[in-house]
């Protein structure tokens, strides 16, 4: 008997038949390097970020701290998106 996850994996193969193929070498590197270059974006935005935050601590601006904060869960969610949206772009480009 098939558990619920092997019966949805198998419907989810049969919707769509290339998602089961493999990646080729070309395109792993292809997305380390992607991986790569959003980390190297995300760490540059929180380290500017976070010499703000550090300021406003410093000054005592507990309003500029909670803005800056929430930028910076901002840029977090913005850039693991694009990263998504660009390894996605990877993937398909070999299915192509």
């Amino acid at each position: 008997m098939k558990s619920a996850y092997e019966l949805a994996m198998e419907r989810l193969a049969k919707s769509d038949p290339d998602s089961a193929r493999p990646l080729t070498a070309e395109q792993k590197t292809r997305l380390a390097e992607v991986d790569r270059v959003y980390q190297g974006k995300l760490a540059e935005r929180e380290i500017f970020l976070k010499k703000q935050l550090n300021d406003a601590l410093a000054d005592q601006k507990s309003d500029e701290v909670k803005k800056i904060q929430q930028q910076l869960a901002n840029e977090r969610a913005r850039i693991e998106e694009e990263r998504e949206d660009e390894k996605e772009r990877v993937r398909r480009a070999a299915r192509a």
